[in-house]
């Protein structure tokens, strides 16, 4: 599937999305039920999340109801749910004026290009959830990952974190010195690496 027009300035959500799709792909039927870095989700609940989340995204933008199609995306065919939550988000995002925006959220105000930013960052770090917990390959497009990172220590703040289903994002964890870019983004956003 191509997911995004060749757009600079929506590039980093559309390799976000590409990520987490090469890993969705992996996935198979009898690894749904199995526990993720997320301690509230298994792999079901973590795909469900992911391909809601990139709607969300799309939503709070536009200012348009959440339109998900059925509470479970973790049945049938995957990336088919994927590929329609992708097209959602990214023809939002890539609409004249969109990351110009101003966007009121419950936890603050943001232009369309920081909860872009948002959208990018939980993309590819549920596609490094969904790695670990499938046992593939952790190591996810290192320079996207880096930039998340960087992006990340600026604007997450330790309002947004606390314990699982209370913030956003855990304590931050140390990742190991040899842990690759992505390890080093997941354990900032609190996931054990």
């Amino acid at each position: 599937m191509e997911i995004s027009k060749d757009s600079v300035a929506t590039r980093q959500l559309s390799r976000a999305f590409a990520s987490t799709r090469d890993v969705l792909a992996k996935v198979g039927p009898d690894q749904l039920d199995a526990a993720t870095p997320c301690a509230s989700w298994d792999v079901r609940g973590l795909i469900d999340h992911f391909i809601g989340s990139a709607r969300w995204g799309a939503s709070a933008l536009s200012g348009t109801p959440l339109e998900v199609p059925g509470d479970d995306q973790a049945t049938g065919d995957l990336l088919a749910g994927y590929d329609a939550g992708i097209k959602v988000a990214m023809d939002a995002f890539e609409a004249a004026g969109a990351l110009e925006k101003t966007v009121e959220l419950p936890f603050g105000r943001f232009s369309g290009a920081e909860l872009m930013n948002m959208v990018a960052r939980d993309q590819f770090t549920h596609g490094w959830d969904l790695a670990r917990a499938i046992g593939y390959d952790v190591e996810l497009d290192p320079e996207l990952a880096g930039g998340l990172l960087v992006q990340a220590r600026v604007e997450i703040v330790d309002a947004y974190r606390g314990p699982d289903g209370e913030g956003f994002f855990g304590p931050a964890a140390e990742a190991p010195a040899d842990a690759t870019p992505a390890d080093r983004l997941a354990a900032f956003l609190g996931r054990p690496v």
